[in-house]
């Protein structure tokens, strides 16, 4: 089969620098999420991964950020097994393959038609399992879900770019339209947001953040229904003895600084 030509652009492009650091992960001597499946994934994308800018280091803290959300997605499944899953933005993540829920589980995976294009030649949907063609802020694909069961919605590494009123709307349009369920995703500030331009595999992307959350305030400000259940700093996940040294170090020194601590975190909301 040949190498799937890809052109992408923008947030859409940092999808690849994503999947190449879970890939680069499941290549490393000790791997943090042991991704398969995106090893398999950038051989047959016919792309030169070296322009992502992501580096074996930055690989495993992707790989960390993915096994901590990873961690919280299956903690709801487990006591909601028939649970609808709403995978926004789900690029080319792997997820639904490594939390392999019960086939119980209703799986939606929502991206952009050219997104979700590759991703269908890539890895073919399975039972229980759907695509859904669309950007997440055209609220309309959501009719495409049932609305009889609560909802888990995963949304890593996304609403930070997304314009505020748009990601307040999506958040706003999910409550709504279900019993119940829970967000979790992760987020930057506004400090995030001006430090943008350290983020190598951003920049290389050209794309922009644009959604800064200043706290779970903001958050359950958003709708009545809304309750903040963990706030997180990426900086408290774990797992930095799996880093090299130089990282863990300047990991470490960042996340002693409390602005610097609150500028990247993980939510769980329940609604």
């Amino acid at each position: 089969m040949a190498p799937e030509k890809v052109q992408l652009s923008e947030e859409k492009a940092t999808l690849l620098a994503t999947l190449y650091g879970r890939a680069l992960d499941a290549r490393s001597r000790r791997p943090i999420l042991g991704d398969d499946l995106a090893v398999e994934a950038v051989k047959k994308i016919d792309f030169d991964f070296r322009r992502t800018g992501m580096s074996p280091a930055l690989g495993a803290a992707v790989a960390l950020r993915d096994r901590f959300i990873d961690r919280w997605a299956a903690e709801y499944l487990a006591t909601h097994p028939d649970a609808t899953v709403l995978h926004l933005g789900c690029g080319l993540d792997t997820r639904f393959h490594r939390l392999a829920p019960p086939p119980t589980v209703r799986w939606y995976d929502v991206d952009y038609p050219d997104v979700i294009e590759l991703r269908g030649r890539l890895f073919p949907e399975r039972p229980g399992h759907r695509m859904i063609a669309s950007s997440v802020t055209d609220l309309t694909w959501l009719e495409q879900v049932p609305d009889d069961v609560p909802a888990l919605v995963v949304a890593e590494g996304l609403l930070y770019y997304l314009g505020p009123d748009d990601g307040r709307a999506l958040l706003r349009a999910v409550v709504d339209r279900f019993p119940g369920g829970q967000f979790v995703f992760d987020a930057v500030n506004w400090l995030g947001i001006r430090l943008q331009k350290l983020n190598r595999p951003v920049r290389k992307a050209g794309a922009t953040l644009r959604w800064g959350i200043d706290g779970p305030g903001e958050l359950v400000a958003i709708h009545p229904r809304l309750r903040c259940v963990s706030a997180v700093s990426a900086f408290d996940m774990g797992g930095f003895d799996r880093l090299s040294a130089p990282h863990r170090i300047s990991t470490w020194i960042a996340g002693a600084l409390p602005g610097v601590k609150r500028s990247a975190m993980f939510y769980r909301l329940e609604f």
